[in-house]
This record gives structure tokens, C-alpha cells and sequence, in this order.
């Protein structure tokens, strides 16, 4: 026992607290017996599961109902944009003002906390969304782009971790 919890609770209180902080999922309770994010960390891979689930269920369906891969494709990210609230397209486009944009540590700091969107940050997105769609309109229906999916955000919400410690 951890902390006065059972595992088996402490790890479903750790994959909701991973839930609710790295997407827009809410879930009925938002009590995680006092878990911290630090200690919940390692769950993060599940909440790139969830976001794999959605962004490939919602390509099946629209594949089903006959549309075509690239415009089923554009709509699996639309989904996964969705529900992760776009935290990482935010920070993608932050990043790229503000090393495009200023000249000194201090200006590309504040260019980041800005929250408007300037020519680096548009084009940074852009290009991003380009080759994400690209790679999954190749793939060869539903099951692919659940795999290319659940590795891309499981793996690189995985690695969460890491960059914290």
C-alpha cells in the first residue's frame, strides 16, 4: 500500500490524473487520492492511448461512410487536436516565434509567453500539420493509423517523465 490506497487504486487514480491533465477529457470524479502529476507521471503513455482511440476511431468512421483517406486522415488529427485542446500545437507554434523572432534570450522568452500567433509559429504549424497528414493518408487503413497513432502519443507522452526528472 501507498500512502494509505490499494495499487489497484492508486493506479487508476494515476491514469485519471494523467487523463484530465493531458487532455481535454473530464472524468466523473476529479478526487485522485492526493496523487501529485509528478508521481501520476508514469501513466502518461495511457493518456496517449486515449487520444490514439479517438483519433483512429474517428478515421474509421468516416472512412466507413466512404470518405476518402486524406480527408479521413485531416479529420483523425482534427480529433486528436480536439481532445488534447491543442496544448502541443500551442507550444510548437510558441516555440518557433520565439527563436524565430528575437534576437536575445530575454525577447525569445517573451515572445513565447505571448499568447499571439506570429509568422514563425503559423508557418512552424503549418508544416507540422502537413507532414502529420501526409504520413496518414499513406497508411493503409484504420489499424495502421491506430498503430502510427498510439506511438506517437503514447511514446512521446512516455518520455514526460524523463524531461521532468
Amino acid at each position: 500500500m501507498s500512502g494509505g490506497l490499494s495499487e489497484p487504486r492508486r493506479l487508476l487514480d494515476d491514469i485519471g490524473l494523467s487523463l484530465v491533465f493531458l487532455t481535454r477529457l473530464r472524468l466523473p470524479s476529479s478526487d485522485f487520492g492526493g496523487r501529485s502529476l509528478a508521481e501520476a507521471i508514469w501513466a502518461a503513455p495511457f493518456a496517449g492511448l486515449a487520444i490514439a482511440v479517438i483519433g483512429a476511431l474517428v478515421y474509421a468512421i468516416v472512412g466507413a461512410l466512404g470518405l476518402a483517406a486524406g480527408p479521413a486522415a485531416a479529420l483523425a488529427l482534427a480529433a486528436t487536436m480536439l481532445v488534447t485542446g491543442c496544448l502541443h500545437e500551442d507550444g510548437l507554434s510558441d516555440i518557433a516565434d520565439g527563436l524565430g523572432g528575437g534576437r536575445t534570450r530575454e525577447k525569445k522568452l517573451e515572445i513565447m509567453r505571448d499568447s499571439r500567433i506570429g509568422a514563425y509559429g503559423a508557418a512552424a504549424l503549418g508544416i507540422s500539420l502537413l507532414i502529420r497528414w501526409s504520413a496518414l493518408s499513406e497508411l493503409a487503413g484504420p489499424g495502421h493509423i491506430f498503430l502510427a497513432l498510439l506511438a506517437a502519443h503514447a511514446a512521446s507522452r512516455g518520455l514526460f517523465g524523463a524531461f521532468m526528472h
